[in-house]
């Protein structure tokens, strides 16, 4: 059985140590927000820069050019489709196409008209955000002193947020309908002009620069067939039918051919070592704030 009057006497000794403690964990606490906070926002802003760099890598020797990088895109399982894709930063500034038709073996040379070059959103969006990102860090320099940790995890967020962003446009590309990419911009650059049975699509997933080409063929206006057009898409699969202009189309034959663009897969990697640096300063945060859970830290 517990003796009262012994817990009552302990309880000074008890305070004294939780005063200790806490009296050391605020030192500790004050460090981490004066020193080791920047510390990682230096960490992070060296990170991200170099993750900008990668989106406009300058031409050996002219520092004012960016840099052309020629990628050629096919596929060891089938010849219909071969590409030769020229990426300057975020624009395609030249795509060579060659297309061989299905029923005749007949192949089809596309290019980019010399006045055209196509610009790769998702790349744009991308590194829109790691500057957001870079704006963020940059506006707490080493002078700035960061009262709470509730405010360190509000800026964590807020990089984050961007970092998330950025990884997203690039793992993620847009949907669209047949009818969309029918009429896009796209279709107007070409030399020849593309046949109207043929439609071309460009993005990026994840660090790989994709071609999809769709084959397409009328539908009789007399046709029985059930007619059903196809919704919003990154790829559409044979069989997926449209409208166009009164006209009904239905996708014969679909080819798509990619290549990796090694610089977008080091901007990935970024991406997660940015987003672990600021999970493990927030996590490091929590630890102290669970100790003074009255308190917003």
């Amino acid at each position: 059985m517990l003796n009262p009057q012994r817990s009552l006497s302990e309880l000074p000794k008890m305070s004294a140590a939780s005063q200790v403690e806490r009296a050391v964990l605020e030192e500790e606490f004050n460090w981490l927000l004066k020193e080791e906070v920047h510390s990682v926002l230096k960490q992070l802003q060296d990170v991200l820069k170099e993750a900008s760099r990668r989106f406009s890598m300058p031409t050996p020797g002219l520092e004012s050019q960016l840099k052309q990088e020629n990628f050629i895109l096919g596929s060891s399982t089938m010849d219909q489709v071969k590409g030769v894709l020229t990426l300057q930063g975020e624009a395609l500034t030249q795509a060579d196409i060659n297309l061989k038709v299905a029923k005749s073996s007949q192949v089809l040379h596309f290019q980019f008209r010399e006045d055209k070059q196509w610009k790769l959103q998702q790349i744009q969006d991308a590194r829109n955000h790691v500057n957001q990102a870079l704006q963020l860090l940059s506006s707490h320099d080493e002078s700035y002193h960061f009262k709470t940790g509730a405010e360190v995890n509000k800026l964590m967020d807020a990089v984050m947020l961007q970092l998330t962003r950025a990884r997203n446009r690039l793992t993620t590309p847009a949907s669209m309908t047949l009818p969309e990419l029918a009429t896009s911009g796209l279709m107007k650059m070409f030399t020849p002009p593309m046949p109207g049975d043929v439609m071309v699509n460009f993005y990026i997933n994840l660090s790989k620069l994709c071609l999809t080409v769709y084959q397409l063929h009328v539908l009789p206006p007399n046709t029985t067939k059930n007619f059903k057009p196809a919704g919003s898409s990154v790829l559409h699969n044979p069989g997926a039918m449209f409208e166009l202009n009164n006209n009904r189309f239905e996708v014969s034959h679909v080819h798509k051919v990619e290549c990796v663009v090694p610089w977008l897969n080091d901007t990935l990697v970024f991406f997660t070592i940015s987003l672990q640096l600021c999970q493990q300063l927030k996590d490091k945060i929590s630890v102290f704030s669970s100790f003074w859970n009255y308190r917003p830290f």
